[in-house]
């Protein structure tokens, strides 16, 4: 197989977790894509994913699989022991459950401030997206209202369960860590007194398959290109 992404970006981290939680490291040719300069617009990526977005999975008969929550589906079943994204269908329902929510409200909701809300993208990139639209900077500090809600409304969650969909580390956890990961990089870092959060993070970062992935969103010099 191959995985078409970049090394330290939150959604590509996503699945460099999942891929070192299943021992599957090994098994994966990785090809970087620079989307700095916008390689993932370009027609030959667009080929594989129309929607112009990392990660992409390349199977061993050439199909393409897009989407975090899919690939994290299909490697996670591969060995027919699915403790990432549920064996039963009560773990199944919580997991996506707050899967999703950890996308929406935090990953997500960084991303758009982070878009459009701060000088962030390279003059390559902006090339592609069209951002100076008439009210584009309010939208997004009102995504990092929401994205600074989100974390709080975490905290509570966690202030009652080991890990976001219960006593075991999920896909849910994976994507609330890429988020926050992804903040840091966008200077929304959570406030101190979110101690559930914080807690759970620092159980996170010590797992073996996040401990190496732990610090920021971006590579050094991926963030001097972005104005950071």
């Amino acid at each position: 197989m191959k995985l078409f992404d970049r090394p330290g970006f939150p959604n590509p981290a996503r699945i460099r977790i999942v891929l070192t939680e299943k021992g599957l490291d090994s098994e994966i040719e990785f090809v970087p894509v620079d989307l700095i300069a916008a390689e993932h617009k370009q027609r030959a990526f667009l080929e594989k994913n129309p929607v112009g977005v990392l990660p992409v999975l390349q199977l061993d008969d050439g199909t393409y699989v897009t989407e975090c929550t899919a690939i994290t589906e299909y490697l996670d079943n591969l060995d027919g022991d699915p403790r990432l994204t549920g064996r039963t269908p009560r773990e199944k329902a919580m997991i996506h459950m707050m899967q999703r929510r950890a996308e929406a409200e935090v990953l997500d909701a960084v991303g758009h401030y982070f878009h459009y809300a701060t000088p962030s993208l390279s003059a390559e990139l902006r090339a592609f997206k069209s951002l100076d639209w008439e009210g584009r900077e309010i939208w997004g500090r009102r995504e990092r209202d929401r994205a600074l809600a989100g974390m709080t409304t975490f905290d509570e969650v966690l202030q009652h369960r080991f890990f976001l969909a219960g006593d075991t580390f999920s896909m849910a956890d994976i994507t609330l860590f890429a988020g926050l990961m992804f903040a840091d990089a966008a200077g929304l870092s959570a406030t101190p007194e979110l101690t559930a959060l914080s807690s759970w993070r620092t159980r996170v970062s010590n797992l073996p398959s996040v401990k190496n992935r732990s610090g920021q969103a971006f590579e050094p010099e991926d963030l001097q290109r972005l104005g950071f």
